[in-house]
């Protein structure tokens, strides 16, 4: 179940998934040196006009595309921060696929495939969970963040 997932945080706390009971969550996989890293600013505009009617945004970086987010915690909190102005919350650096994928992606892949299967293609896919923990939606990467605004607000 959703609501029994954990995650740890860039700055190494517990992520509790059992928090985001009555919450729409957007887990997304990122990377700092990728052509979609420019989403980072589309998901900031969604967190600042969502957070506060039920919104939470995960991003969890990820290394498993090109080589690019090769950089430690430091480096990547840096990067969204200065970069973006990101203040969503950020998990520790994951595997998306394979045998060392986090159990939040094993989980968010087995609800809702992508176009060529279950496993991630690249950076900035995006899921989409409702208020009841079910998996609504999978985005590809191409998908800007604001183009899922309607969705989110309709779940809000």
């Amino acid at each position: 179940m959703f609501y029994d997932l954990k995650a740890t945080s860039l700055q190494g706390k517990p992520i509790n998934f059992s928090d985001f009971k009555d919450k729409v969550v957007l887990i997304v996989n990122t990377a700092s040196e990728c052509g979609f890293t420019y989403q980072y600013e589309g998901l900031q505009k969604l967190h600042e006009e969502y957070a506060n009617k039920g919104l939470v945004i995960i991003g969890f970086p990820c290394n498993q595309f090109g080589n690019q987010e090769p950089g430690d915690a430091g480096t990547i909190q840096q990067g969204c921060l200065i970069n973006y102005g990101v203040d969503f919350l950020i998990s520790e650096k994951v595997d998306v696929n394979g045998e060392n994928a986090h159990p939040v992606f094993q989980y968010l892949k087995s609800k809702k495939t992508g176009f060529f299967g279950k496993n991630i293609k690249w950076n900035f896919t995006k899921f989409l969970i409702n208020r009841h923990g079910e998996v609504e939606s999978r985005f590809a990467p191409v998908t800007k963040p604001q183009a899922i605004a309607n969705k989110i607000e309709k779940l809000l």
